[in-house]
């Protein structure tokens, strides 16, 4: 029979085991009873930081030259468990609903593009320097005594009374603007000064959302409502970027621009779509008490918002003040009709000048119900992969410890995110039986879901392995496997063990991956 089993192949090897098996839960082995259960998220980034480099999740870019600042590459479970959230969202905003298309536009575009959306005048943040230890540090970003709040930041630098994050001097620069987006140049022949041949690298990819609008409605014969989404990367000249994959230069975003009338209801609109992320961002994993709600003040909005509802994360656990524990996760904007008016040829402005005399498009709907025509609003929700991403990880983290007192990690991640589904383990590398059925069936097992093969080490660190990159299942075939065709699988999250037919294998963790 041994040899048998050496021989077949993985879809002969689930055809060779085709009878029925009734599954039974059988208790944990010994030496992994738990005995305490830490159910809470990580205690701060770093500790992220240090499993994602060991585990493969994330490395600093270009190490081997000492890297480069919050410039970072996802590693081969990153990658994974990124495109499992960029497949999530895609699926739940594209596939599950009848309203809304998706594109991919191109990183590069039009320098009027960015002229004329506003970005090339407004899009800065307010720079200050230290005057003692040279840093750079956004101004609107200072930590402000609670006994000054209120006062403008220029007054407070000119009185000394706000302080360098780095080194702790009040001697600071004045804020000045500084404008975010990334320079390039078009061409072989250009030179760098020549504003004929300035490009930008795109700051959002909702610019070409809009000016793609017309071609997206057109082809696809759309009524108002509908939207357009988008995933792609986005780059910004941050003047403090750090934390992590919290703030990069370089970042993916997942956004959908939802084109409603103009007399829709807009300020529900965003609370509605609000309330979906939530939702949303609920069923991925993330704890409710770790979301929170933020509406950005008037005199904070982007300059195309009349309204914007800001979804935080508590990605600071650790700091003692409250309301420093939060930072953006992801922001719902109403953008008004300014960026189709601000693309589109025929548009005027109050005196009844062209708005923009360089477009050759008239972006405008017309509505064959009302016979009116007119620039369709906008409500925005704009996520970002990676800061999903480091949600995900940090509310994922939770600690065991079994009988022997050794704790592990295990990163509880939703089964569907997982990186790795299923973990194939042998329980004996040198019998060459139960290699070959572990790895016939891990082959059996790959088109339907992601699953992987390891021998690299005993049951026990093979566990423990797969426990802290999130795997749901391990797989163990055994000496009892060659007898009974079944084989052990193991809970990540309950370290419970059931004993399943090889023939029912699939079919039980398709199962278990949807609960």
């Amino acid at each position: 029979m041994n040899t048998l089993l050496l021989a077949l192949s993985a879809a002969q090897l689930f055809r060779f085991f085709s009878f029925r098996h009734s599954s039974s839960t059988i208790p944990a082995l010994p030496n992994n009873k738990v005995i305490f259960d830490k159910a809470v998220a990580a205690p701060n980034i770093d500790t992220i930081v240090s499993l994602a480099k060991r585990r493969g999740f994330v490395f600093p870019s270009s190490e081997v030259y000492g890297g480069l600042g919050s410039a970072w590459d996802y590693g081969p479970l990153g990658v994974e468990l990124c495109n499992n959230v960029k497949q999530a969202w895609w699926r739940w905003i594209v596939y599950d609903r009848d309203d809304i298309e998706g594109i991919d536009s191109s990183i590069i575009l039009n320098r009027l593009v960015w002229q004329y959306s506003g970005h090339e005048a407004t899009f800065h943040d307010p720079l200050v320097d230290c005057r003692e230890c040279k840093s750079r540090l956004r101004a609107d970003k200072l930590e402000i005594p609670d006994e000054a709040r209120g006062t403008p930041v220029v007054e407070l630098i000119q009185q000394k009374r706000l302080k360098c994050s780095n080194c702790g001097s009040n001697d600071l620069t004045e804020p000045r603007n500084f404008n975010m987006m990334f320079r390039t140049t078009l061409g072989a022949a250009a030179a760098e000064e020549d504003p004929s041949a300035l490009a930008y690298l795109r700051p959002e990819t909702a610019q070409g959302i809009f000016i793609n609008f017309l071609n997206v409605q057109t082809a696809m014969r759309r009524k108002i409502p509908f939207g357009i989404a988008q995933i792609g990367k986005s780059f910004r000249n941050e003047i403090t970027p750090g934390n992590f994959i919290l703030r990069t230069r370089e970042f993916e975003q997942m956004e959908m621009e939802y084109f409603v009338k103009p007399d829709a209801e807009h300020l529900k609109l965003v609370d509605e779509w609000v309330e979906q992320y939530l939702d949303w961002f609920r069923g991925l994993g993330i704890s409710n008490d770790d979301l929170k709600l933020h509406e950005v003040p008037a005199d904070e909005l982007a300059h195309y918002s009349k309204r914007t509802v800001d979804i935080l994360y508590r990605y600071f656990p650790e700091r003692a003040e409250e309301e420093r524990q939060w930072e953006e996760l992801m922001g719902i904007a109403y953008r008004t009709d300014f960026d189709l008016r601000s693309h589109s040829s025929k548009a005027v402005d109050a005196e009844g000048t062209r708005v923009n005399p360089d477009s050759t498009e008239d972006l405008s709907y017309f509505d064959e119900a009302t016979k009116q025509r007119f620039y369709p609003h906008v409500i925005e929700p704009a996520a970002g992969v990676n800061r999903t991403v480091l949600a995900l990880l940090m509310d994922a983290y939770s600690e065991k410890s079994n009988d022997k007192g050794e704790t592990r990690v295990i990163l509880k991640l939703s089964p569907r995110l997982a990186p790795i589904k299923a973990a194939i383990l042998p329980l004996a590398k040198n019998k060459p039986e139960i290699v070959g059925m572990a790895k016939a069936i891990k082959r059996s097992l790959q088109p339907q879901l992601r699953a992987v093969y390891d021998d690299t080490g005993g049951i026990g660190k093979l566990y423990a392995r797969q426990d802290e990159i999130g795997t749901p299942f391990c797989v163990t075939v055994d000496h009892q496997s060659l007898e009974d065709e079944a084989v052990t699988v193991r809970d990540r999250d309950t370290w419970e063990q059931e004993r399943i037919k090889v023939s029912e294998l699939a079919e039980y963790l398709q199962n278990r991956l949807k609960e």
